[in-house]
């Protein structure tokens, strides 16, 4: 009998040790799978995989290099690199102030990047940029998808709200943004068609080569500018307006 009850008291042993070991094992792994990749992750870097895919780095995060200020290549800007983010400084008066156009065009093509912004922010990603003299601004060009931060006022305006085609689009499918986080932004752009998402989320498509679209253009305060909306090819262009934005992992890739 003794015998017997030593054996149990052992199995039971061995039983809450194993489930001990489990628990720690499931702990361990679950700090290895999430903790740890969130402490390590790198940025401004494309995995060998995302090389084959075609990726292409936009920003380094060490410089401004392909990269300018719109209509003004040669200026000392609002925007700067600190410790590996795109800054937008709204700080300093004495810096020119606008918006940050990519030297080169681009047509089809996926574009991902990552943003945060101040709470009363906003900002934008424009599209299809045409850099003229004629044309002081880069939105009077270009499409944009909207950037804002939660405390603005026009952050519940359906058609200004984040990750829509601003003035004319309400999301397509609702989604909030991560206040005093990051956020990621998707623009897709194949022949004119166009799809924006937000944090994973589809809030835009529109076809650049429809009579739709025209019509549109010609209904809102846009058709007072002859460039906008008419190209399906141009420069990336990120907004500056006043308060700060950050911008990290911008990369692109041709369709």
């Amino acid at each position: 009998m003794h015998t017997r009850i030593t054996t149990l008291l052992f199995a039971l042993m061995i039983l809450v040790s194993c489930q001990g070991e489990k628990k720690k094992e499931e702990t361990s792994n679950a700090w290895r799978t999430k903790k740890a990749a969130e402490e390590n992750a790198s940025h401004n870097e494309l995995l060998e995989v995302e090389k084959e895919q075609g990726w292409e780095l936009l920003f380094d995060g060490k410089s401004l290099e392909g990269w300018h200020l719109y209509n003004d290549s040669g200026a000392k800007s609002v925007w700067e690199v600190v410790d590996g983010e795109l800054h937008s400084n709204a700080n300093d008066e004495s810096l020119a102030a606008g918006d940050l156009v990519t030297d080169k065009s681009y047509s089809n093509y996926e574009l991902s990047l990552e943003w945060k912004i101040a709470g009363n922010g906003n900002s934008g990603v424009f599209i299809n940029v045409q850099e003229l003299p004629n044309v002081p601004t880069a939105w009077q060009s270009g499409p944009e998808y909207q950037i804002l931060g939660a405390d603005h006022m026009d952050y519940d305006v359906t058609e200004k709200s984040p990750g829509c085609l601003y003035a004319f689009l309400p999301q397509q499918n609702k989604v909030e943004i991560r206040q005093g986080d990051w956020n990621k932004t998707t623009i897709r752009q194949e022949d004119g068609k166009i799809a924006f998402y937000l944090n994973g989320v589809l809030t835009a498509e529109q076809d650049l080569n429809s009579p739709e679209w025209e019509e549109m253009i010609a209904e809102s305060h846009f058709s007072k500018y002859p460039e906008f909306g008419k190209y399906t090819n141009g420069k990336i262009s990120l907004q500056y307006w006043y308060f700060e934005t950050w911008f990290r992992d911008i990369k692109i890739r041709e369709l």
